[in-house]
Parts: structure tokens; C-alpha cells; sequence
């Protein structure tokens, strides 16, 4: 394999794998963002409808599957790497 494809290869992983990453960061930070939201209190009063409480509670449903998604796509650029770097050469 030449070494820009290769250098192009292991960017693109090494950039999936940062975005899986924040994605998954981002939804555990939200979970608990809401959790501490609910002992302070802002669920009373219906105080989880107004202000950024609306984007917090509904980030973890787009970031988690966004996340494996990232994961799957990760798992098949490293598989066709893998597959490529084990074929023979033909010269």
C-alpha cells in the first residue's frame, strides 16, 4: 500500500474513532446532567421544558445511535485495511 492511501486510512480512523468518542462522552455527560438536574430540583414545576433542558434530555437519543453508527463504520474501514494489507501484491 502507498503511503498516502495509508496515511488517508489511518486519518479516517483515527477521526471516526474521536467522533464515536465525543458522541458517547456527550450522551453519558447529558444522563448526568439530568440526573443532577432532578436532585437541584428542575423537574418541579415543569422546569425541565424550558431553557437547555430540552436539547440536554434529547441529545442522548440522537448521540448514542449516531455513536454506533461511527463504531460500525470504524469496524468496516479497519476490516477493508486489514483485507487489504493481507492480499498478495501483483507487480
Amino acid at each position: 500500500m502507498s503511503e498516502p492511501r495509508q496515511a488517508d486510512s489511518q486519518r479516517l480512523e483515527r477521526i471516526l474513532a474521536y467522533m464515536f468518542t465525543a458522541m458517547v462522552l456527550l450522551s453519558v455527560a447529558a444522563f448526568i446532567a439530568v440526573m443532577v438536574g432532578t436532585m437541584a430540583g428542575a423537574a418541579e414545576n415543569d422546569g425541565f421544558s424550558q431553557g437547555l433542558w430540552p436539547v440536554v434530555i434529547m441529545l442522548p437519543w440522537f448521540a448514542l445511535p449516531l455513536g454506533f453508527l461511527l463504531l460500525i463504520s470504524l469496524l468496516i474501514v479497519h476490516a477493508v485495511k486489514r483485507a487489504r494489507s493481507t492480499r498478495p501484491r501483483t507487480n
